[in-house]
This record gives C-alpha cells, structure tokens and sequence, in this order.
C-alpha cells in the first residue's frame, strides 16, 4: 500500500535540501567558490544559504575557513581598494561602495581606505583626465570640460577635486599649445 506525503513533508521537499552531511556540503562549496576567486564571508554565506545548507552548520565551516585564513575579509578588502584604485581610477567614496557590495563591513572598509589618501586621488585623477583628454583634443573646450568632469564624477572624484583637475589639465593643454604655435609646432 503507498502512502500519501503529508502536507508537512511536502512543504519540507519544496525547500532544496543538499544531500549528505550539511558541513560537508557546506566546504564543497566554499572551497570551489574560492577556487574561482577571493570572496567574502558574506558572499559565502549567502552562497550556502541559497543552497539550502543550514545556518549553524554553515557558521561552523565559515569560522573554520577564517581560523585557517581561507576567508580574510580584511585582506580581501585592501587588495581590492588597490586595484579598483589603481587600474580603474575609482575615487575613495567608489572603491567603499565597490566594497560594500562584496558585503564587506564599514569597518574593514574603512581600513582598507587608509592606503588611498587624497594625493592618491588627485594624481589618478590627472592620469585619467591626460589620457582622456588627448582623445577630446579637437573638440570645443567647453565640451572637454563637460566629458572630463562627468569623467571623473562617474569615478566618484569630489566635485572641488574634480574642477580642480579638469581646470589644471586643461590649462597645461593650452600652455601646450600656446608652446607649440609660437615655436613653430616644434
């Protein structure tokens, strides 16, 4: 004779319920979320939770992850300000929303933040703009101006730093050329 499921169980089976031991499942999955790429223990976790396995079990094998060093939140945090910084030109208040979106904590972020100053900022910011603006060079001033500003406040540039770049790249552009037609073009 075959039995009909209960209401309950057929609540339970709706739920994705990983099979085996819970922990188990738990590091198979981290371990292979981090052989792709450095993650957070929140990305992680959301991770195990979206794959049914259970808070405790999944608490268990995250705080052994980090006792071993295979989750640093900390460190994650400070290599990524770096290279959003350097090899995209993020802003400080950018970098601190790219990090918050890993679901790093405001206090790892804000450690991470230390290692970009103000002179950091700036000097990536005349970077960018140089390298913009050859681009833009045949175009009217005023629409440099307003592609090198939105530039820069896309990349998350205080509005007095960012005027104060463009103004500064801009006037070494016309010193430039100012250079170039009175010797010649040479």
């Amino acid at each position: 004779m075959r039995s009909w499921p209960s209401a309950s169980s057929a609540s339970a089976e709706s739920k994705p319920q990983p099979p085996g031991d819970p922990e188990a499942v738990a590091r198979i999955v981290c371990l292979r979320l981090l052989d792709q790429r450095a993650r957070s223990r929140s990305e992680l976790a959301a991770a195990l939770t979206k794959r049914g396995v259970p808070d405790d079990a999944a608490g268990r094998v995250l705080d052994r992850f980090a006792d071993v060093g295979l989750i640093d939140d900390a460190a994650l945090a400070e290599s990524l300000a770096g290279a959003v910084h350097r090899e995209r030109g993020l802003a400080r208040r950018a970098v601190a929303a790219k990090l918050r979106q890993r679901g790093l904590d405001d206090e790892v972020v804000a450690e991470a933040l230390t290692g970009i100053d103000s002179d950091d900022e700036r000097r990536r910011g005349h970077q960018l703009v140089a390298r913009r603006r050859r681009a833009l060079s045949g175009l009217p001033i005023e629409v440099q101006t307003r592609r090198l500003i939105g530039l820069l406040a896309r990349k998350g540039y205080p509005s007095g730093m960012t005027y104060e770049i463009v103004r500064a790249e801009l006037a070494d552009a016309a010193d430039e050329d100012a250079f170039n037609l009175d010797s010649g073009g040479i």
